[in-house]
């Protein structure tokens, strides 16, 4: 049960950084639109995150009612969330928004190469 609550809590930190840096999530949609709109890559993301949040609740919500929430794992990877969106967050201003363009393309077509291949 502790090695579960370790590994629930270390994949809600790599998911945390990952989302932080590149605001995956709603994110993997509105970040390009942001940057497309002139927002630097900073202000994209710290945008798309409020916006996620909003989209969030509401899904949540919605789920909520059709009993497809697991509050245990969730609130795990959410504890580990926290610790590395902060993470994240610091290491994205270390970027600058062509850096940014170029990694978050990047992790978009990987992400999309292992969809259209796994079965």
């Amino acid at each position: 049960m502790a090695a579960t609550w370790w590994i629930m809590i270390s994949s809600g930190i790599l998911v945390g950084i990952g989302a932080s840096f590149t605001g995956l999530g709603g994110g993997f949609l509105m970040i390009p639109l942001l940057l497309f709109l002139g927002f630097s890559a900073q202000r994209a993301v710290g945008t798309s995150f409020l916006a996620i949040l909003v989209i969030s609740i509401s899904a949540l919500v919605a789920h909520n009612k059709l009993a497809n929430v697991d509050y245990r794992a969730g609130l795990l990877l959410g504890i580990g969330g926290i610790i590395g969106a902060q993470v994240g967050a610091r290491l994205v201003e270390h970027v600058s928004t062509a850096q940014f363009k170029k990694i978050f393309a990047g992790i978009l077509v990987a992400l999309a190469i292992y969809l259209f291949f796994k079965k």
